[in-house]
């Protein structure tokens, strides 16, 4: 098992930046690919970001490409989403997940772990 937590949500004004946190607990976190998931109010769930295992692979929806970047600290356990040039349709409920496939998985079924997702509010 794997417990992913989610931190740094908020409120923020467009054109401001935050940075998500996803704490791993658990089973060895260099052995999971880490996906950012979104979904707004009324949408379903889309895909972000995803960072490989190693942290080598990175990438990210086109959507959020040149704005949002995905990285990860094997050491700290933890993932990281850094939102840059923020915009009101950022607005979203954004997830953390764990994959157990190899490179970057973009698709929800591939994830094992899921966090409990951590509010974004962008105002315009």
């Amino acid at each position: 098992q794997v417990q992913l937590v989610e931190s740094g949500g908020g409120l923020v004004q467009a054109g401001g930046s935050l940075r998500l946190s996803c704490a791993a607990s658990g089973r060895t976190f260099s052995d999971y690919a880490m996906g950012w998931f979104r979904q707004a109010p009324g949408k379903e769930r889309e895909f972000v970001a995803v960072i490989s295992w190693s942290g080598g692979s990175t990438y990210t929806a086109d959507s959020v490409k040149g704005r949002f970047t995905v990285s990860r600290d094997n050491a700290k356990n933890t993932a990281y989403l850094q939102m840059n040039s923020l915009k009101a349709e950022d607005t979203a409920v954004y997830y953390c997940a764990a994959s157990s496939f190899r490179g970057t998985p973009r698709v929800q079924n591939m994830y094992n772990y899921w966090g409990q997702g951590t509010q974004v509010t962008v105002s315009s």
